[in-house]
């Protein structure tokens, strides 16, 4: 994984590589949109959303793809249907191309895991 040394998300973002950073942002518009009463913090190199301390959602720029971190089960297992045909690892999402992110799917995700607290993996 490669970590940020980016003390906070703006610093994170500046430092993306261009062709990721319209991608990076509009995550972040999302995450901070959907996630109501989470914190944004930087935590192990990358952006994190944290709710009552507890991390939920991270994303972040790896040197292959992208990754949004679902640390939810019960969010992934409730999409299981619609997380079919992406790759996925046990709580990342991975998009190999920024062309390739569905926004509408990651909302959602983000709107489901915003709506009730829940096992983390």
């Amino acid at each position: 994984m490669v970590q940020s040394p980016a003390t906070h998300v703006d610093a994170y973002l500046t430092e993306a590589p261009d062709d990721r950073k319209v991608v990076l942002t509009r995550l972040r518009e999302l995450c901070r949109a959907e996630l109501k009463g989470f914190t944004e913090v930087m935590a192990y190199g990358m952006p994190t959303y944290r709710r009552d301390g507890v991390a939920e959602v991270a994303f972040a720029s790896q040197k292959q793809y992208l990754s949004l971190y679902l640390l939810r089960g019960d969010v992934r297992d409730a999409f299981a249907e619609r997380l079919a045909g992406q790759d996925m690892g046990k709580s990342c999402l991975r998009f190999r191309r920024s062309a390739g992110v569905d926004f509408d799917l990651v909302r959602d995700l983000l709107r489901a895991t915003a709506a009730a607290p829940g096992p983390l993996c």
